[in-house]
């Protein structure tokens, strides 16, 4: 075992070696282990069509520091990779790659297409786990699963054919969100809204047997060619009489009612909305409450249909649009055209904007399902973090309406229905029957959709396992301990794993969920490949290493709030990385003994010194406090906690404490420092490890005993006795603070480093004199004082500068360590630069017009400088005051 780190820290020399020795040893794989408490988690399955983004860098480092904590706390932990077949996406690639070759799916046919599929899915699907290796994900790849996986699959089938059989599952007409590029319905999810520059259309509906007309206004004038009425709210004074009358379609000349709804806002527009029952949500259920006909006057590419009038027929609905305008407008119908600014609805596959679209699809009825889901979370059965999604959680579970389970797709899990063709007789069940179970025929026909991507994923904390089937993997490691997802997905995947792990199960899929944060850019701008501010994960673990790019992302991920990310956060993580590795460097170099288990037994240390039963005290506290807050899923405050013990605690004053033991002392005091020492930075790497794997394993190869084992499988530290120490820790604590207060003279004062000092300092207290007393040797070393004076009643020398510290008066004589006069004009200047800085920084927050229109973090960042020169000028024009009285 070598005894010294290189001199510089090089990621890229360590980061494969340990992964490949991790996976070589199978540290990551689990077995059920009657001895041990399970711990487990099961990745959010990414695209088999995703590479790694930010997103993904914080969810899975996320999982990753909760399955190596666990896993050195001594749980069997089994956290569970794989990727989901995302129908849509997938078949949209292979659609275009195909088209590339110059033929359509349809021209080769369904088999063929799903061969191509495959062989697409087995050459580029999966990127993104080869990804997350580099990002040092300890999952146990041996369990990787795929959502098409044969046995997946199995469990899909079986759980549709199990809620039919149960009633949930049907067919039926309903209004979905319909894509005319791949014609298909899509998800709420899968639809992105963009704002669009358009207009409003004011047009006019004839009253039957009447000279006057009503004026409706919509964004879509097309549609009017499916308008079967006229909603007007029943308070509205305007429109009593009409109620219950007759208008006339124009264009169409069908009369359509006008009707009372109070859906109808009086206030806005004219107060009449045209309804078109198969072509809106709302005016579907207002078709549905009014008994209206339903008038779909769309084909499955949107262009229109035979339902309406010949001229229109076969029309994009763009091309619909300007010709119902044109028309309208020759025959004086068009009241007014008015510029309007609103969003639109587009399907994030098919680039295009939806159609809400009357279509026949299969549908789950949620009433029942959705019970239990609702209570596990009231009930704290399943806890969010932050909790405040609870909320948003139960108003959708309360305003849960049917889910469109269908796609008019080819890639994914086709729906176990089978028609016989003879008799009509429809057969449900896993295995595609060979006949027909009425009347024997062989001709029979499955239907040609398959399932919503979620309607497989919704199973994915179970069916990862050999589910329907008796599975002791399954009884052991289900139900699940946590989840980290987004919150976008809260209800299309979360709920429904809730629900599918009560209806199958009969038990909770996770006790936590955990809602990660959207990661936006230094100007608060989400994060995207058109704006250039989506940086490659992969680049800036070549430029800055693994562990620096984890540790700097949970460093700025605070619970609930969006991550405002930069590179210079990633800087500042790499400097700890940097600062770390040193310090391990430094204590390594000073230790010329090989560790035995005597130098890590704190029974067998003698004639410890106040620091290190500080610093002890310190790593005891620490540790209490960084298990604490990984309990609470707070994994920037523990980066936080960590950054402040190693870098202030440790390196900052520890190690420049034990320097004088190290160079001048007995070979005694000498050991006792570094046994300490080593102690504290094995405990150290133990916390870090979850957070900086890569660094940690290789520092812990330098400290471990020869019969222990690598730090991924190393016992977590634990909190000791031994070291609690209270009252040594406020005595060091002032030792601190006297340090710190003589340097921030030095500082204030602008003495120069090299100069020594003279140091007096009048004592409040017996104790403060013996603490300091015991340590004079420390504090010169560390205040560059070459003469010291602590006393009860020593007197003030003349022309110094001074500080108080618990009632103790300190002094640092100026004479001969500064030029009066050019220090008074150097604060002068840097006074007036700040002025100016100030005051420019005033005049932007001063701006109306700046404070409404630049993004919120640019205003926040403005007040930050604010804040920020203030508190320097006050600071500046305190000390100038100071200097004036000497």
């Amino acid at each position: 075992m070598t005894q010294e780190l290189s001199k510089r820290y090089d990621s890229s020399l360590i980061e494969d070696k340990w992964y490949q020795h991790w996976l070589d040893q199978n540290y990551f794989h689990s077995e059920p282990n009657p001895e041990k408490e399970p711990y487990t988690i099961v990745i959010p399955p990414p695209n088999v069509t995703g590479i790694l983004t930010l997103g993904h860098v914080l969810n899975n480092t996320m999982q990753d520091i909760l399955i190596r904590w666990r896993r050195m706390q001594g749980r069997e932990a089994c956290w569970i990779p794989g990727t989901d077949h995302a129908s849509i996406a997938t078949e949209t690639k292979v659609v275009n790659m195909l088209r590339e070759k110059g033929f359509t799916k349809h021209e080769i046919g369904r088999d063929e297409f799903l061969k191509h599929a495959m062989e697409w899915k087995d050459k580029y699907g999966g990127i993104i786990i080869e990804q997350l290796k580099k990002l040092g994900a300890s999952c146990d790849w041996e369990r990787e699963r795929f959502t098409m996986d044969e046995g997946y699959d199995t469990a899909v089938l079986h759980s549709f054919v199990e809620l039919y059989n149960a009633g949930y599952i049907y067919r039926g007409k309903r209004l979905v969100n319909w894509c005319p590029a791949t014609k298909s319905a899509i998800s709420d999810e899968e639809v992105i809204y963009q704002e669009r520059n358009s207009h409003l259309w004011h047009m006019r509906y004839p009253i039957k047997d009447s000279t006057d007309y009503l004026v409706v206004a919509t964004t879509r004038p097309e549609t009017m060619l499916g308008d079967s009425g006229i909603a007007v709210h029943p308070d509205d004074e305007r429109y009593q009489d009409l109620i219950g009358k007759q208008v006339v379609l124009p264009l169409v000349g069908r009369e359509i009612p006008v009707f009372a709804d109070d859906y109808v806002d009086k206030e806005f527009g004219t107060g009449c909305v045209k309804v078109t029952p198969s072509h809106d949500p709302n005016d579907w259920e207002m078709g549905k409450r009014h008994n209206l006909e339903f008038i779909n006057i769309f084909n499955e590419d949107a262009s229109l249909n035979e339902n309406v009038p010949g001229p229109f027929i076969g029309l994009d609905r763009f091309e619909a649009r300007e010709a119902v305008i044109e028309q309208l407008n020759e025959l004086d119908l068009m009241e007014k055209i008015e510029e309007h600014v609103h969003k639109v609805g587009y399907s994030e596959r098919g680039n295009v904007p939806i159609e809400p679209y009357e279509s026949e699809q299969w549908f789950m009825n949620m009433t029942e399902l959705v019970k239990p889901a609702l209570a596990a979370v009231r009930e704290d059965k399943i806890k969010f973090h932050p909790a405040h999604w609870t909320k948003t959680y139960e108003h959708w579970m309360g305003n849960i309406k049917d889910w469109c389970i269908s796609r008019q797709l080819w890639w994914g899990h086709r729906i176990p229905v089978y028609t016989c063709q003879d008799c009509a007789e429809i057969m449900v069940q896993v295995e595609a029957p060979t006949a027909c179970s009425k009347c024997g025929s062989s001709s029979l026909k499955q239907d040609a959709d398959v399932l919503d991507t979620w309607a497989s994923s919704w199973l994915w904390p179970f069916a990862v396992h050999q589910w329907p089937e008796e599975d002791k993997d399954l009884d052991y490691y289900y139900p699940t301990n946590d989840l980290v997802t987004g919150p976008d997905i809260i209800f299309f995947w979360v709920a429904r794993m809730i629900m599918a792990g009560y209806e199958f199960k009969g038990d909770i899929p996770f006790e936590n969920v955990y809602f990660t944060s959207i990661i936006r850019d230094g100007q608060g701008r989400k994060m995207s490949k058109s704006l250039g501010n989506s940086p490659d994960p992969l680049d800036l673990i070549k430029k800055y290493g693994a562990d620096a790019l984890r540790f700097g992302v949970m460093l700025i991920a605070p619970k609930g709030q969006d991550i405002l990310f930069s590179e210079e956060r990633l800087e500042v993580s790499r400097n700890f990385m940097n600062k770390v590795w040193n310090a391990s460097r430094f204590v390594l170099m000073n230790k010329d003994f090989d560790l035995t288990a005597d130098h890590i037994n704190p029974d067998k240390w003698q004639n410890l010194e106040l620091a290190d039963r500080w610093i002890l005290h310190r790593l005891n506290k620490t540790i209490e406090r960084v298990t604490g807050l990984l309990e609470g899923f707070s994994f920037d405050e523990t980066a936080r906690a960590l950054w402040d013990f190693i870098w202030n605690d440790f390196c900052d004053w520890y190690i420049e404490m034990i320097k004088q033991r190290l160079y001048e002392g007995t070979e005694a005091q000498k050991q006792t420092a570094m046994s300490v020492a080593v102690y504290v930075l094995r405990d150290i790497m133990k916390m870090m490890h979850p957070y900086a794997p890569f660094m940690s394993e290789e520092i812990w190869q330098q400290v471990k005993l020869e019969n222990e084992p690598d730090i991924v499988v190393a016992e977590w530290p634990s909190v000791s006795e031994h070291f609690h120490a209270p009252e040594e820790a406020k005595q060091a604590d002032f030792l601190k603070k006297v340090i710190t207060a003589i340097r921030t003279i030095r500082s204030e004062m602008n003495v120069p480093p090299s100069q020594k000092i003279k140091l007096v300092g009048r004592v409040h207290s017996e104790a403060q004199l013996n603490i300091l007393s015991q340590a004079k040797t420390n504090i010169a070393k560390l205040t560059r004082a070459d003469d010291i004076e602590f006393g009860m009643d020593t007197v003030k020398p003349e022309f110094s500068a001074s500080a108080m510290v618990e009632k103790m008066e300190l002094f640092i004589p100026l004479e001969g360590l500064i030029d009066l006069e050019k220090e008074v004009e150097r604060l002068e200047k840097e006074i007036s630069t700040t002025e100016g800085l100030l005051k420019s920084v005033e005049g932007k927050l001063a701006n109306k017009n700046f404070v409404d229109r630049a993004p919120e973090a640019v205003v926040a960042k403005e007040k930050d400088k604010l804040d920020h020169y203030a508190q320097s000028l006050k600071k500046l024009v305190d000390h100038l005051e100071t200097m004036k009285t000497l």
